[in-house]
């Protein structure tokens, strides 16, 4: 890749995952950001075929092997004791606030978040960044550490930097799974999990805007 070349990629890789997140963030009557994400994905897929040789079938690649299963597991319970444990010492009234509020809509939730939205946002943050960018962030860490980044940052939109701070370190860990794996249906099953329980202890006020909670 020519330096101009590199140059370009980089200035459309700050509009794409920097610009339109800021822009959502001074003008919130822009869009919803939970609707923006179904246009990113169509606008990623026609990039995605035209400049490379994406095939919709890596998106359901799994091959992860037991131990991988096992230990991610292990990680994931871990942080739904440390959640819980946060949001029982610190926000005590706010515990199971969505399960307490609107029980049918936590449910409808755990059926569609993961499909609808974790999965999406894995396509975007993982396969995308990595296939587009890819010679901007050639090993592990630099690409983690983008992927990572830019994943927290699309949630300024929440105006919360809790909500930042917490996709911080959840999107340099799927990231980090996703460089191991190459698996983004594996990468979105935790997505779709982790979310489910923000949401299930009571932290879900912090990724969406207007709640239901009364």
């Amino acid at each position: 890749m020519t330096q101009q070349k590199i140059t370009l990629r980089i200035i459309e890789f700050v509009l794409l995952f920097f610009g339109i997140p800021l822009l959502i963030y001074f003008d919130r009557d822009i869009v919803h950001p939970s609707v923006i994400i179904i246009p990113v994905l169509v606008f990623i897929f026609l990039i995605l075929k035209k400049t490379t040789d994406f095939t919709f079938r890596e998106l359901f690649r799994w091959g992860v092997p037991g131990a991988t299963l096992r230990r991610n597991g292990m990680i994931v319970l871990a942080c739904l004791i440390l959640m819980f444990s946060y949001t029982a010492l610190f926000e005590p009234d706010q515990l199971f606030n969505l399960i307490r509020a609107n029980p049918l809509v936590f449910l409808a939730m755990c059926i569609f978040y993961p499909v609808f939205s974790a999965f999406g946002q894995e396509i975007i943050y993982r396969t995308f960044l990595c296939r587009r960018y890819g010679a901007l962030f050639p090993n592990q860490w630099a690409f983690v550490l983008a992927s990572g980044i830019a994943f927290s940052f699309v949630h300024i939109v929440y105006y919360d930097p809790v909500s930042m701070i917490l996709t911080l370190i959840g999107g340099i860990y799927l990231a980090r799974v996703y460089w191991q794996t190459r698996s983004v249906l594996f990468t979105a099953v935790l997505h779709g999990v982790l979310g489910i329980i923000v949401f299930g202890v009571g932290l879900g006020q912090y990724f969406w805007l207007d709640m239901p909670l009364s």
